[in-house]
C-alpha cells in the first residue's frame, strides 16, 4: 500500500490499526495521519519494540490491508 493510498484512506484505516495495536491511542492516530514513518514511531513508543521491528510491523500490515 502507498503513502497516497493510507493518507487517502486514512479515515477507514484508523479502525483497522486500533483492532491491530490496542496501545494506540485516538491522540496517537490524530498525529500519525497516515504517515506510516510516523505509525512506525508511534508503535516503537507503545509496544518497546526496535525501529526495525515497527518498520516489519508496517509492512506486513500494509501487504495484509493492501487491495
Amino acid at each position: 500500500m502507498n503513502r497516497d493510498i493510507i493518507e487517502g484512506n486514512w479515515k477507514q484505516l484508523k479502525g483497522k490499526l486500533k483492532e491491530q495495536w490496542g496501545k494506540l491511542t485516538d491522540d496517537d492516530l490524530d498525529i500519525i495521519e497516515g504517515k506510516r514513518e510516523v505509525l512506525a514511531g508511534r508503535l516503537q513508543e507503545r509496544y518497546g519494540i526496535t525501529r526495525d521491528e515497527a518498520e516489519k510491523y508496517v509492512k506486513d500490515w500494509e501487504e495484509k490491508h493492501d487491495a
